[in-house]
């Protein structure tokens, strides 16, 4: 008697589990990235924290960029005011009469001067290559703020020289900041130093 009925009532359960099941899968592809499997390799943010986070990191790659920028900038006009001092320092030495009178003996100080700052900005830009590699505790960035320190205390020791022949308060506090990048520099290449150490150890246990 309910032969003819049996059919239909089997295929309202049927499209009720099928439902069912189709909501779950539906729930289950939301909360894979962006709906499903075949869309699951895009590399897209899923949320706003995930936007701020890759808009700091964004932020911060701009940032090392730029400072590369700067100092690949500072190291070649360096270079070519470091070429020019002859000239440079005869035409100031029109307005700076003691300049004139010890041309080239501040021309040969100067010059070791602009040498030593062209060196210590090429240990910077070592050390920003590991920066944009991500790899900055390395041994070579240790050896690199060492020498840095070594040149700052160099440039000190060439500014007091430079003082016993024309004397200026510049001066004097060219020689405290690099005093002061020396020790800087000193200091952070120990704490460099024990950064690496415990890399290669954790390297070492992994």
């Amino acid at each position: 008697l309910c032969g003819p009925h049996l059919p239909a009532a089997g295929r309202d359960k049927g499209n009720r589990r099928g439902g069912r099941e189709e909501d779950r899968l539906g729930e289950f592809r939301q909360a894979l990235p962006h709906g499903g499997p075949v869309n699951a390799g895009k590399v897209r943010p899923r949320s706003g924290r995930w936007r701020v986070e890759e808009k700091q990191q964004r932020k911060k790659k701009n940032l090392t960029m730029w400072t590369k920028y700067l100092l690949d900038f500072m190291f070649y006009s360096g270079i070519l005011v470091t070429a020019t001092l002859p000239f440079t320092i005869r035409q100031v030495g029109k307005a700076i009469p003691h300049m004139a009178e010890h041309y080239w003996v501040t021309v040969a100080i100067y010059f070791v001067l602009g040498v030593a700052a062209l060196a210590l900005i090429r240990e910077l830009l070592r050390i920003f290559r590991t920066v944009l590699r991500e790899d900055c505790f390395v041994q070579e960035n240790v050896d690199s703020l060492g020498r840095m320190g070594n040149w700052s205390f160099f440039i000190a020791g060439m500014s007091v020289a430079r003082c016993i022949v024309y004397m200026t308060v510049a001066m004097a506090v060219v020689i405290l900041v690099f005093v002061i990048a020396g020790l800087f520099s000193k200091v952070l290449a120990c704490v460099f130093r024990e950064a690496v150490r415990y890399k290669l150890e954790n390297d070492l246990t992994i």
